[in-house]
């Protein structure tokens, strides 16, 4: 498996590319053969020419691209398979835990189904982890949006009209995109508190300048992919009292946090929105997969009758393009470079390899990960 078909997304808000020419080069000097559909990269600032001369060969459409390929990489889930062949492995983000009638119909049509959600979040598929790659550029992008819309500048300043406080940030989730934003807004010059019901994050946040909020759950934890573990009814209860009183005096809160495979927690109602701040900004990361704010509308602003900001925070990624497909193509890339065969010059699916066995999904008619069987 050697010849590689790099998609053009079909949604009009995705700005990203799978692949850049600089990795398109160095795929093809190891012995891929690459093609790349035209417009690929061109919201994203790579043109078509930068492709031809990194070694690929250029085609017009998805399906005409499909003849042939062993390897099909995307950034979203396919609104179609049609016209992908049999045996091929496939790439991209599959939301697995939601798509259920898609991993059916990739199973029958006999595709190695790849989920870029469900590689292993280890050290050794560090450089192939899509989500964290991505999540901090977004982390980055959720406080320089907020502060756009901030009636207020976040840096303390000293001036001889007088003295301007710094504004107050809260980050409630501290995985890749709550550190990402609490360094952000830190070098923005704010005042920073963050929580997570993961104790063992204090000494990250105290690191970065920021104070930890600290709020007495009980036994808590993370799981082995590294995320935070469900709270209980009574637990989220305690956690939105304690969090209520930060987001009153705070001019910022950014909220990230999401269950892997699960609704989003509710972390702020409307009681809490209530008193807060005319003109304070609350961003939901989390909007897309429920919300953590109530209220907040997914590519949609929310202005409540007391002057309070909701933000959408889902996919901010897209807004930092350039950068994000670099990183999104270092992950791609090491992927492929990881199972490439020396020997072989070929792909090889490897299901000895945990990396593997713990993303893809469907192989031989059937869909073989334990979770989605």
């Amino acid at each position: 498996m050697k010849k590689i078909l790099l998609c053009k997304e079909t949604d009009p808000r995705e700005t990203r590319t799978a692949l850049i020419p600089d990795d398109v080069k160095k795929l093809a000097a190891m012995g891929y053969e690459i093609t790349v559909v035209k417009g690929t990269g061109a919201k994203s600032g790579f043109d078509d020419e930068d492709y031809k001369k990194a070694g690929a060969a250029l085609v017009s459409t998805n399906e005409e691209g499909y003849k042939g390929k062993d390897i099909v990489l995307r950034i979203l889930k396919p609104e179609s398979i049609k016209g992908i062949e049999k045996d091929t492995l496939h790439l991209s983000y599959l939301d697995p835990f939601n798509e259920k009638k898609l991993l059916g119909e990739m199973a029958k049509a006999g595709l190695q189904a790849v989920s870029l959600e469900m590689i292993p979040r280890t050290t050794l598929a560090q450089k192939m982890d899509v989500q964290s790659s991505q999540t901090s550029l977004a982390g980055y992008a959720a406080v320089v949006n907020a502060a756009a819309r901030l009636p207020k500048i976040l840096p303390m300043m000293v001036t001889p009209s007088g003295t301007i406080n710094p504004a107050r940030v809260f980050v409630i989730g501290v995985g890749v995109a709550g550190l990402q934003a609490i360094a952000t807004a830190k070098r923005l010059g704010a005042r920073v508190d963050a929580f997570d019901t993961r104790p063992v994050v204090e000494e990250q946040v105290k690191s970065l300048g920021a104070s930890f909020v600290k709020i007495d759950l009980g036994e808590m934890g993370q799981t082995d992919q590294g995320y935070a573990k469900e709270l209980t009814p009574e637990q989220v209860k305690k956690q939105q009292e304690a969090q209520a009183k930060v987001c009153e005096r705070s001019d910022i809160v950014i909220t990230t946090a999401k269950v892997f495979g699960r609704k989003a927690p509710r972390l702020i109602g409307n009681d809490v929105l209530d008193r807060m701040k005319p003109g304070a900004v609350v961003v939901d990361m989390a909007v897309s997969t429920g919300g953590n704010v109530e209220g907040s509308k997914l590519f949609e602003e929310v202005v409540r009758d007391n002057g309070v900001i909701i933000m959408s925070g889902d996919m901010l990624e897209r807004q930092v393009p350039y950068d994000a497909s670099k990183m999104l193509s270092g992950n791609f890339t090491a992927f492929l470079t990881h199972f490439y065969d020396k020997e072989s010059k070929e792909f090889k699916v490897n299901l000895d390899d945990e990396i593997m066995k713990g993303c893809l999904l469907t192989k031989d008619g059937s869909i073989i990960h334990e979770r989605f069987k």
